[in-house]
């Protein structure tokens, strides 16, 4: 090869360079996150999904980019955002904001991989077809939330069993809200104890249930597990505080907030088995293959400070079976 031939060879293969670059850069994987509240309130539920993913060898930003999309409390642009990201054309969509972002997801395409996060049996809720054979294009984990609300009518009754009443705070844009009310309701009857239920949609909504609840005087709060709640744990604590009402939520995390107590499902655990599943997915697994994992970890943290407010003695009974307990 003459020398001005190869000069023009190298120079040409160099201006391609680039373009083989940047064409690496697009076949990098990209997933749509869906969320029914705020970034920042998601962050702590962002964070855990992450170490899944990394668990797997992805990072953001390094191997994986991710197109977000959050709600803010307003559960009906949920449907539009999944519209969108779907048309974005990512890998995979993921929800993180419990039954009103999968359904939003599922209702959005039947074509992109859908990987959700809920509180109850999702073949009941049409997510899919059955656990170990999901069927279609969705995928994802479930785990206890609802279950998990008769083990907290009977920790506030071991806490208090006085016979006053247990008020229930659910968000009513959520499809298990009615499950979660006649859970606790079978679980109070069994104590000889009544339950009355209160709703709240919206942020805004939240102080006027409260003034609900403190009106009937009850023993406490038993609150739905609903990122509406659970982001807004320490608002909702403090408000409870200022009325001296116990609190019991489903998440363990609600009670390094304020709250009296956190019992449920691991959300940390389930997000990073989300996170472990996503990455599957993106591998080349189809949904349909993959049955629903179901986490079954129960966390229980008890803030003693809260309790001292409050002036309530905690059992040691019940100390000595928390998995955490705040002094």
């Amino acid at each position: 090869m003459r020398r001005r031939d190869f000069l023009a060879f190298i120079g040409g293969a160099g201006a391609a360079w680039p373009v083989a670059g940047r064409a690496q850069q697009t076949t990098m994987p990209m997933i749509g996150l869906l969320g029914s509240e705020s970034q920042e309130a998601s962050a702590w539920r962002l964070n855990a999904f992450r170490r899944g993913l990394a668990n797997e060898g992805r990072f953001e930003g390094r191997n994986l980019r991710i197109e977000y999309r959050f709600a803010g409390s307003r559960s009906e642009r949920l449907r539009a955002m999944a519209s969108e990201l779907a048309k974005l054309r990512v890998d995979a969509i993921v929800t993180i904001g419990g039954t009103a972002t999968a359904l939003a997801a599922k209702g959005a395409t039947t074509v992109v991989p859908i990987l959700f996060l809920v509180g109850s049996d999702p073949v009941k809720l049409g997510l899919v077809s059955s656990l170990n054979r999901p069927g279609g294009n969705v995928t994802g984990v479930t785990i206890l939330s609802v279950v998990t609300t008769a083990k907290r009518v009977e920790l506030l009754h071991e806490l208090l069993p006085k016979s006053y009443a247990i008020a229930v705070l659910v968000n009513p844009n959520n499809a298990l809200a009615s499950d979660v009310v006649n859970s606790a309701t079978i679980a109070a009857q069994k104590l000889g104890r009544d339950v009355f239920a209160v709703r709240a949609a919206y942020d805004l909504e939240i102080e006027m249930a409260f003034a609900a609840i403190v009106e009937r005087q009850p023993a406490g709060v038993v609150i739905q597990a609903d990122p509406l709640f659970s982001n807004g744990a320490n608002r909702i604590a403090t408000l409870a505080m200022s009325h001296a009402v116990p609190t019991l939520f489903a998440i363990r995390e609600a009670a390094a907030e304020g709250g009296l107590l956190g019992y449920g499902p691991s959300i940390d655990e389930a997000l990073r088995q989300l996170g472990e599943l996503t990455s599957k997915v993106l591998d080349g697994a189809k949904p349909s293959d993959l049955p629903v994992m179901q986490s079954t970890k129960i966390d229980l943290a008890i803030n003693l400070k809260t309790a001292k407010a409050l002036g309530l003695a905690v059992p040691a009974t019940l100390t000595a079976r928390a998995d955490e307990v705040i002094e």
